[in-house]
């Protein structure tokens, strides 16, 4: 983190922006050419851009044949590349420039390295493609074997050869490599090596004429050694202005991240392009300090590497986010990726029930049925494992176990919801056996004082919770517990004979913003009647409540998020840290982007218009107080014994025998640390 540069920039929170720009080419006029580059890096300049990146033998055009060789073209290619150098010196991006450069005996395509008035080096294309419509051993020398070489361009010496590595001094994991064209297309790339070395940003200045399905091709290739070497991949090809001889361009750029596509631009474009995206290098470190393989890999392929060094010196100014940014993590915008994750999560719950249920001889399920998202959810998972296992739905033991603030509705759509699936239910009543215990405790709620303090919440969420187990014990049954892992995270469970407790959970490896499009996907099947559809959707617009506090004057019930915070808020903080380990001031800084303007981005398939609420940072700085003080100071001694249950999220689970262990006995301290000192004001009171 770049602690001098204001909340507000990018680069302070561990970003890079890079750029991969296509130019309109004039054939063989290096001139023109350069001209067309400095435009670019100019706007490049503009935006607040770290790297740009060009095509491949831009300065010349990639299909210029013979006429490489004359020696006024390559003149004119030094004359292009000197003027570039001295631009260069007022312009914030390294430039990666495409040219053909003369060294000892032979000819050389290569990318070009510029910065602020210097070149930092030149990468010549280790792999030359001389198959179909290629013929690069004609002109050009094979640069695999430059490792350790240096090369005279623009009136001084650098380094020259494929083993180079860009390294930024001020702009912690910046490190760039270039590779050229035909280099990622084979088996073992040099950006493979140059990743294990240590680049984050894998440049690959590209030629690369059009045919059909070729662009797939190399959307193919970006994305997989992107996340391979879980690095950035940054594409650049050559498109307009190139000789038609016997092929064509389609100028096709892209910005991949760890596997994921940043941005792209349009292909066969009217002039100049660029794909501009912000990298997240906090991210691409984390992965690989996760990923012990990687630098496993990195002691038995002993990549040997020269770095170049240079200061980038970012700009301070709020640059804004070039990047798209969830308020879902856990959950996709796009319809048919939601479809997917919502399939694949469900039958990940259903598969691990089943898998329990058969390997402990069969017991019937018992399950406390609230009338809640999440106890409504685990009862359609049980559902479909017991059609999957061909039993008869009425071994589901549901029982609604209505306490001193259960309301009407709530009770009314668990029983409801029971019937229709198929269910058992019964009601039991724990108030009587409630009161008794507080009497026996002397609490005053017994004597008629309205004391609602976390004892009298406790005695009912631990009477249910008892009564569930004891009814097991009766039936030859197992309790399954109905906790997500929203609620785990943040310990908002009750300890021991309470909801954190069963003897199996289906719920613990999701999240409860994605628990409601799950429903919504069960509902979307068209497999349920219309009386259970009814009833879920009643669930759905019911607030989240744990009913245990009677409602006050004003006849409201007991609300969770207000008492804790908002879900939506929470689940963004626990998909950073549980991922990436973020400090908390990059989550605020990330969570304001994506909250600020509920009118802006997309939003998930299904999710209400008219509850699409906006978030201020110092809304989400006060929140993400509550959940670091609540998940690192407090809740771990809960997750340490909770029950078995499926991970399901890509992002982890909290099962201390799975992605998360921890201490019991922590601290939120360094957490709240870098959040009170990054966003003041919410503390303030200001």
């Amino acid at each position: 983190m770049i602690t001098d540069l204001p909340f507000e920039n990018v680069y302070r929170h561990g970003f890079a922006r890079v750029a991969a720009c296509t130019i309109p080419v004039a054939v063989a006029d290096p001139a023109t050419n350069a001209d067309a580059v400095l435009d670019s890096a100019r706007a490049c300049d503009a935006e607040g851009v770290s790297v740009a990146v060009f095509p491949e033998l831009c300065l010349t055009g990639y299909a210029i044949d013979d006429l490489v060789m004359q020696d006024p073209l390559l003149d004119a290619v030094e004359t292009a590349l000197e003027r570039l150098v001295l631009a260069s010196a007022d312009l914030l991006p390294v430039l990666l420039v495409g040219a053909p450069l003369r060294h000892g005996n032979r000819l050389f395509n290569c990318a070009v390295v510029i910065h602020r008035g210097r070149v930092l080096g030149v990468a010549p294309k280790a792999y030359l493609p001389t198959y179909r419509e290629f013929y690069e051993h004609r002109w050009y020398a094979r640069g695999d074997d430059q490792a350790g070489q240096h090369i005279r361009v623009a009136g001084e010496t650098v380094p020259f050869g494929p083993d180079l590595l860009f390294d930024a001094v001020d702009v912690p994991g910046l490190t760039v490599h270039a590779e050229v064209c035909e280099d990622v297309w084979v088996p073992i790339p040099p950006s493979s090596g140059a990743a294990l070395a240590g680049a984050t940003v894998l440049a690959n200045l590209s030629g690369s004429p059009i045919t059909i399905g070729r662009a797939d091709d190399r959307n193919l290739l970006s994305q997989s050694q992107s996340m391979r070497c879980l690095a950035a991949y940054v594409y650049a090809a050559a498109g307009q202005g190139e000789s038609t001889n016997d092929v064509s361009w389609d100028g096709q750029t892209m910005i991949y991240e760890g596997g994921q596509l940043l941005a792209t631009t349009e292909r066969f474009p009217d002039g100049p392009r660029r794909s501009v995206a912000d990298v997240d290098l906090d991210r691409l470190r984390q992965d690989r300090l996760r990923q012990g393989t990687f630098d496993d890999n990195r002691r038995t392929t002993s990549p040997v590497f020269r770095t170049v060094s240079f200061e980038l010196a970012p700009p301070a100014a709020d640059l804004g986010l070039r990047r798209a940014v969830d308020r879902f993590p856990f959950v996709p915008d796009d319809a048919a990726r939601l479809a997917q994750d919502c399939y694949e999560a469900f039958n990940i719950q259903v598969s691990g029930l089943v898998q329990r249920l058969q390997a402990i001889g069969n017991p019937r399920p018992v399950l406390g049925v609230s009338g809640g998202l999440d106890s409504t959810h685990a009862l359609l998972v049980i559902a479909r494992a017991m059609d999957r296992m061909g039993r008869p739905r009425s071994d589901i033991l549901t029982y609604t176990l209505p306490g001193f603030a259960t309301s009407e509705k709530t009770k009314g759509n668990a029983i409801a919801l029971a019937t229709a699936v198929g269910a058992t239910i019964e009601e039991i009543d724990i108030r009587p056996a409630a009161t008794e215990m507080l009497s026996r405790m002397g609490h005053p709620f017994a004597s008629g004082q309205p004391v609602h303090d976390v004892t009298f919440e406790n005695v009912q969420a631990g009477l249910r919770t008892d009564y569930l187990f004891r009814l097991a014990n009766q039936n030859n049954g197992i309790v399954v517990g109905t906790g997500d892992l929203s609620e785990i995270a943040l310990g908002w469970s009750t300890y021991g004979v309470g909801d954190q407790m069963s003897h199996y959970s289906v719920n613990p490896g999701v999240p409860k913003t994605l628990i409601q499009h799950l429903i919504r996907w069960v509902i979307s099947s068209g497999e349920l009647s219309d009386d259970t559809v009814r009833v879920l959707q009643a669930v759905l617009d019911t607030e989240i409540s744990p009913e245990l506090v009677p409602a006050g004057q004003d006849g409201r019930m007991q609300s969770t998020e207000d008492r804790i915070g908002p879900y939506n808020l929470h689940d963004f903080t626990l998909y950073h840290v549980l991922r990436f380990g973020f400090r908390p001031s990059k989550i605020a800084f990330l969570a304001a982007h994506a909250w600020k303007d509920p009118d802006a981005g997309a939003w998930p398939p299904g999710y209400p218009e008219g509850e699409r609420p906006a978030y201020d940072l110092v809304t989400v700085a006060r929140w993400l107080d509550v959940f670091l003080k609540r998940f690192f100071g407090f809740a771990q001694f809960k997750r340490t014994a909770i029950p078995n249950g499926p991970k399901v999220s890509p992002a982890g689970s909290l099962s201390p025998r799975g992605d998360w262990r921890a201490p019991s006995d922590g601290n939120a301290r360094p957490w709240l640390a870098d959040l009170h000192a990054s966003v003041p004001q919410a503390f303030r009171g200001d």
